[in-house]
């Protein structure tokens, strides 16, 4: 079942996303089945589809798990309340991927 959903970059971390600030997609489950998919199908999805920048360590690390720094809201609520990477992604969703790391 494939679901639309909203997702932006924003605190450096479009520069791994070719710079795009904000892309539509429509996203299906990683396993093929029926079920929505999840906040981890995402990220996969993104690491490998999307993402054309090599440095996916700045925006994961163990595998596919968002690195720490990077903040995560879904519909503007911090993805912590929702079930982080288990959250089951909805029609419509905007998810936004900020970085809360910044060189000086």
């Amino acid at each position: 079942m494939a679901v639309p959903l909203t997702v932006e970059f924003s605190g450096g971390l479009e520069a791994l996303f070719n710079n795009e600030r904000s892309i539509n997609l429509s996203l299906e489950s990683r396993d093929g089945s029926e079920n929505s998919p999840t906040i981890t199908d995402l990220v996969v999805y993104l690491c490998e589809k999307v993402m054309m920048d090599k440095r996916r360590e700045l925006f994961v690390i163990d595998g596919y798990h968002v690195r720490p720094g990077v903040l995560v809201l879904i519909n503007d609520a911090d993805w912590e309340l929702v079930g982080e990477e288990n959250y089951v992604i909805q029609p419509g969703d905007e998810i936004l991927f900020a970085s809360t790391l910044h060189g000086g």
